[in-house]
């Protein structure tokens, strides 16, 4: 996949999840995982740096599972020269899809995810 952005924090909820997530099926790089130490990259456009889990009781106490699973606390927008290749690649992988490719009214043509923390993960075709 062709994704580019610069910068964005989402919260969740397993962080193995997130990373095989963004790593595996995005195709991002670990970079600074503060867990477990410095990592490295080639290619710095496409990092990742995983935030801390958020615990049960930080979740029941400031209610973030309800506005993760409804797509509200977090969401993040990807561009790609090819929408329709990488929302098959994503379809292909199993990621839990919300929207299909579509022109949107306003001139974007674009298609939404959920990562596997359910934050809205929308990728928009750039020309």
């Amino acid at each position: 996949m062709n994704l580019t952005i610069h910068q964005t924090y989402l919260p969740q909820d397993d962080p193995d999840a997130a990373l095989r997530f963004y790593c595996d099926v995005l195709g991002f790089e670990l970079r600074g995982d503060v867990g477990k130490g410095p990592g490295g990259s080639s290619a710095p456009e496409r990092r990742v740096v995983p935030p801390a889990a958020v615990t049960r009781a930080s979740r029941r106490r400031w209610m973030i599972v309800d506005m993760m699973a409804k797509g509200t606390f977090g969401a993040i927008n990807f561009a790609t020269p090819s929408l329709d290749t990488t929302f098959a690649e994503l379809e292909a992988a199993g990621v839990d899809i919300v929207q299909e490719p579509l022109d949107q009214p306003w001139g974007l043509r674009d298609c939404a995810v959920r990562d596997p923390a359910g934050n809205l993960v929308r990728i928009i075709q750039v020309r």
